[in-house]
């Protein structure tokens, strides 16, 4: 969705909007460490194809690309745009890992692909799917998808806070990355959501991204995967760093997590 400045400066007018996204918001490095890891932990071996629905610039099937020559990634987005983007900024980097990436416009919920040994679908995209019978819809989708050794894995997030209209900001050298929860509605649980970026020159662009979601809860998660036939959920709670207070980075298998304000998880679902 195209952005829009409200106060135009040289360096909202030179900001490019997708590489603002993936360094903000992304961290494909430290995502692929822990599908990589615990594909293995589960399954006892190194998966090879993954597919990465709403993939978006495909940052992160490129980056499953570079790690081992036997990879191989599918990447699924409707917005052709963005997938040219990332053909042109991320795929183009890969030299000839480029045959080893396929980026498929599509819908996720009709994908014809070979068949993965992982499927992603992270950053909550998949909140998109408002209703239950939808959301359901996909996760058979997904489960259909895969192999009796695959795996399918998600994030979410939650905490008391997330459930509130609030604004957060973080500081990067040369802007400011704002998470801005604009609109939650309690009967139904849908939320309005934007990412503007502030420029230390004073220019913004604001809603560079909007987003229309359902806040899911954990428990409805995981009650949906295993009513599309996934037979095994778990839920990978992230650590504590001491000092910070902060989330250390480390997720592990967990059936108790703390009542925070905020909080990120990875679920692994087996078919």
């Amino acid at each position: 969705m195209a952005g829009k400045s409200k106060k135009r400066g040289k360096a909202a007018t030179r900001a490019d909007k997708h590489e603002l996204y993936q360094r903000a918001v992304q961290c494909v490095e430290a995502e692929i460490d822990f599908v990589d890891d615990a594909y293995k932990a589960i399954r006892k071996r190194r998966a090879k194809v993954l597919r990465e629905d709403f993939c978006g610039t495909a940052n992160t099937s490129c980056e499953w690309v570079r790690r081992r020559r036997t990879n191989r990634a599918i990447g699924v987005d409707l917005d052709g745009d963005v997938l040219a983007w990332g053909r042109d900024n991320n795929a183009s980097q890969l030299g000839a890992g480029q045959k080893r990436l396929d980026l498929i416009e599509g819908n996720v919920l009709q994908v014809n692909s070979d068949s993965p040994d992982i499927v992603l679908a992270m950053n909550f995209s998949y909140w998109i799917f408002k209703e239950r019978k939808l959301m359901r819809d996909y996760f058979k989708s997904v489960h259909r998808s895969l192999p009796p050794d695959g795996v399918f894995f998600l994030d979410a997030y939650g905490g008391y806070d997330s459930f509130k209209v609030i604004r957060e900001r973080t500081r990067h050298d040369d802007f400011t990355y704002i998470w801005d929860q604009a609109e939650y509605n309690p009967i139904n649980g849908h939320m309005t959501c934007y990412i503007h970026f502030a420029f230390p020159d004073g220019s913004r662009l604001n809603r560079a991204f909007s987003y229309e979601w359902r806040l899911w809860t954990l428990p409805e998660i995981q009650e949906l995967l295993l009513e599309a036939g996934f037979k095994t959920i778990t839920v990978y709670w992230q650590g504590t760093d001491e000092e910070s207070g902060e989330g250390d980075g480390e997720f592990t298998p967990a059936t108790v997590g703390e009542p925070d304000p905020a909080w990120i998880v990875y679920i692994s679902a087996e078919p």
